[in-house]
């Protein structure tokens, strides 16, 4: 019983995964990893902040996730891709606009 319930959903599966559910998977795993970036970052400072990888990390996630959701055409996961990653741009922006100011000395 539990062997033919396997091998039917194992089929369903493999029936299922084609280039385009790898993409997804690779998105999905890509943009998961930043977490373990930024947990792996605290802990070495030994406090919270985000590290500059995380933003890379979250545009890689992001744009290969947003492939993905062109692909299978679905407007809601477009939008949610497509916002994010001009979130993830503009705090990279604003991170390297806050590097090239000047720091203030004899203000």
């Amino acid at each position: 019983m539990i062997a033919q319930l396997f091998a039917e959903y194992w089929d369903r599966l493999e029936g299922s995964l084609n280039l385009w559910a790898v993409i997804g998977f690779l998105g999905q795993g890509v943009f998961a990893s930043r977490f373990v970036v930024q947990w792996l970052h605290a802990e070495r400072k030994k406090r919270s902040e985000i590290p500059l990888l995380f933003w890379y990390i979250s545009i890689a996630g992001g744009v290969i996730t947003l492939f993905y959701a062109i692909h299978i055409a679905d407007v809601v996961f477009i939008i949610g891709q497509a916002s994010g990653l001009f979130v993830y741009m503009r705090n990279l922006h604003l991170i390297y606009r806050a590097r090239r100011a000047p720091t203030g000395f004899g203000v």
